[in-house]
């Protein structure tokens, strides 16, 4: 990583106040512009989250706002209604309030003196994603986007459903995070001593846990359909440079908007990464000059200039060469590859049947089957990515080709055509995609899911009537991969995935006619490529924060297995970053717990909980802590949640809440 200290302009920082329509609420801003901005304006780039800007996010953006500002660009930073210093009370993520905010934001911003007029926003996860819905509302001023990690379908490309099933790893996890970060105070150094604690009980009164929301909308219905773009393409007028990682959950999105934004709008780029910009250098790399690359967009639609990044492949992507599996790489070996037309005409589907026979196979995998299929949020940490599928495959069923005679590349989202019956009116089908090396190691390429209630639309619910045979297709998350001569090509195919997957409420069991089933790979010809190649990572320096080593370190991932109760437990460090002392004298204290248990052969013995505790202190005057616990089960009719926090300001509790609450299972 270079750290680059001097710049064409020279920085100055501010911290201001931002007006929104309703005339009572302000967010709060803080803004890297060049000094003589006002004599010489600039365009303007937004990143708008909930995550807190004085603490959570700091570091990130010290590594990023500066740098734009030193090449020309004002570059804000803005906390989200009810979320860091702004006022007003949180809401759910992506409402219509939060978005008219955001353009109320946009249209502030081009009409101060040091702006140009023009905008831009950009964000990684919840900042991809409002982008991406503020880009749909047009406001004039907005012209361009940087979207990275996001997604244009919130309910089938998120942390709530996946193929229609529940995610029972990310919907309880992210609902119990968000209801400990919405929990946490503003910074009095920012709002006053005396506005702090009147402001966070105010917030305090105002929460509400999301995961009552989002179970209570278990179809894709108008909940749903808004804030996704996928609704109306057509409705986003700024270009769009959609960035993704082949480890990242909703790196499909890029490859949809590279197919459905019209081509001289829209730039899509996919590499090795997880949840992460692709210049921090966290695993798996290689890391790229990112802001480097999203300069040139900046420039390109922001100030007119011929940067070229529009005459690059409409999609560069990386192939990721075969490796053994592991649960991280610092670096994957691969190359980059473009294709200046998505679908790619380089790319064509083979079809191979399953196996041979007509007989059906029955699948009925261990309910704790999914144990080994890693963070559904991979953020570099050592533990995120699957392990070796050889328990998994031993727990599905497995259809393997026979050895390859040569390398095959493939990009895109693989099918999976099933011919099959249900024991239930109600199940679910995990179908994985392996590489199985000669020494039998099986390396996950990538996955799906379907929920059987969904497969004639995520809008409907359809029970199979038992003793039926019908043909499904699951198509599976996207990726680029190169499967090398000698190795198999493996399906396994299961109907429990947990905790990734919420296991309806009656145990059933699946039967597949293999030789009427198939894969169906999108398998890309060599041939000649263009040159692709990125500037090494360069940022702004890094804020001068000091991390704590954890006085009693524990694993990230634990699986255990009580024998004798038949129960197996998952427990997960979600690891986003632990205490943390800044420069200002902040201390920042974070713990973070999520449990998952599933026993023997009852599906409704599954549970999840998320349990959090942070602390927020700065000498004498300033000390806020708060404990949160959110839990899920389920009966064979409803969800059920228990939500609780408990809120301390100088050692006294302030407030302390609980929710109880129950969603009838429509198609979880």
């Amino acid at each position: 990583m270079k750290y680059r200290e001097q710049f064409e302009r020279q920085v100055v920082r501010e911290d201001v106040w931002i007006p929104t329509r309703d005339g009572a609420t302000r967010l709060h801003a803080r803004i890297w512009r060049p000094v003589d901005a006002e004599t010489d304006p600039v365009p303007a780039l937004l990143e708008y989250l909930p995550y807190r800007k004085s603490d959570w996010t700091a570091p990130r953006d010290a590594q990023r706002h500066p740098w734009y500002a030193g090449h020309g660009y004002a570059s804000v930073r803005v906390d989200i209604r009810g979320h860091g210093d702004s006022e007003g009370t949180p809401g759910d993520e992506y409402d219509a309030r939060e978005l008219a905010d955001g353009v109320d934001v946009v249209n502030w911003l081009a009409a101060q003196p040091w702006c140009t007029g023009k905008v831009g926003m950009f964000g990684i996860s919840w900042g991809g994603f409002n982008s991406l819905q503020i880009a749909a509302l047009a406001p004039e001023p907005l012209k361009a986007i940087v979207t990275v990690c996001s997604t244009d379908d919130r309910y089938d490309n998120d942390v709530h459903y996946t193929g229609g099933a529940v995610l029972g790893i990310d919907m309880l996890a992210w609902a119990g995070t968000m209801l400990a970060f919405a929990s946490r105070p503003p910074d009095p150094a920012s709002v006053g001593a005396d506005r702090w604690l009147p402001m966070w009980q105010e917030r305090l009164a105002a929460l509400a846990p999301f995961l009552h929301t989002w179970l209570d909308h278990q179809e894709r219905d108008a909940y749903w359909k808004h804030g996704s773009v996928c609704e109306d393409y057509g409705a986003i007028d700024a270009a769009v440079l959609a960035v993704g990682g082949w480890h990242d959950p909703y790196r499909d999105t890029v490859l949809r908007l590279v197919e459905h934004l019209p081509a001289d709008r829209v730039r899509g780029l996919i590499g090795p990464w997880s949840h992460q910009y692709p210049d921090r250098g966290l695993p798996p790399g290689p890391a790229i000059g990112f802001l480097q690359e999203t300069l040139r967009w900046w420039d390109q639609h922001l100030k007119g200039a011929d940067t070229g990044v529009m005459r690059e492949p409409l999609l560069r992507a990386w192939i990721n060469d075969p490796v053994p599996p592991a649960t991280s790489y610092d670096v994957m070996p691969g190359r980059w590859v473009g294709d200046d037309n998505w679908p790619s005409p380089r790319t064509t589907w083979s079809e191979r049947a399953l196996a041979p026979g007509s007989e059906p196979v029955l699948v009925r995998s261990p309910l704790h089957t999914g144990l080994d299929a890693g963070r559904f949020f991979p953020f570099g940490n050592a533990s995120d990515l699957p392990p070796d599928q050889r328990e998994e495959d031993g727990r599905s069923v497995c259809f393997d080709s026979g050895p390859l005679a040569e390398r095959v590349e493939i990009l895109g989202r693989p099918r999976v055509r099933l011919r099959l019956d249900s024991a239930t009116p109600r199940a679910n089908v995990i179908v994985r995609l392996c590489d199985v090396a000669p020494d039998g190691s099986s390396t996950l390429v990538t996955r799906g899911v379907l929920n059987l209630l969904s497969r004639h639309g995520r809008d409907r619910t359809v029970e199979w009537t038992p003793g039926t045979y019908e043909d499904v297709e699951i198509e599976l998350t996207g990726i680029g991969y190169a499967f090398p001569p000698g190795h198999r090509v493996r399906v396994a195919v299961s109907d429990a995935y947990w905790p990734w997957v919420w296991p309806h409420g009656e145990r059933g069991e699946l039967r597949v006619v293999p030789a009427d089933s198939a894969v169906l790979l999108p398998v890309r010809a060599a041939g000649e490529e263009p040159p692709i190649a990125f500037e090494e990572p360069e940022q702004a320096p890094p804020l001068p924060v000091t991390y704590d080593r954890p006085a009693e370190p524990r694993p990230e991932r634990l699986v255990t297995h009580d024998v004798a109760a038949g129960e197996w437990t998952l427990e997960v460090d979600p690891n986003y970053g632990g205490s943390r002392t800044y420069p200002d004298g902040l201390r920042y204290e974070e713990s973070a717990r999520e449990t998952y248990r599933v026993r023997g052969d009852d599906p409704l013995s599954a549970s999840a909980v998320s349990e959090w505790r942070i602390r927020l202190r700065r000498g004498d005057e300033y000390d806020a802590e708060i404990m949160a616990r959110t839990e899920l089960r389920a009966s064979a009719a409803d969800f059920v949640m228990d939500s609780r926090i408990e809120a301390r300001a100088n050692g006294e509790t302030v407030v302390k809440r609980s929710w109880h609450h129950t969603s009838a299972r429509t198609s979880g």
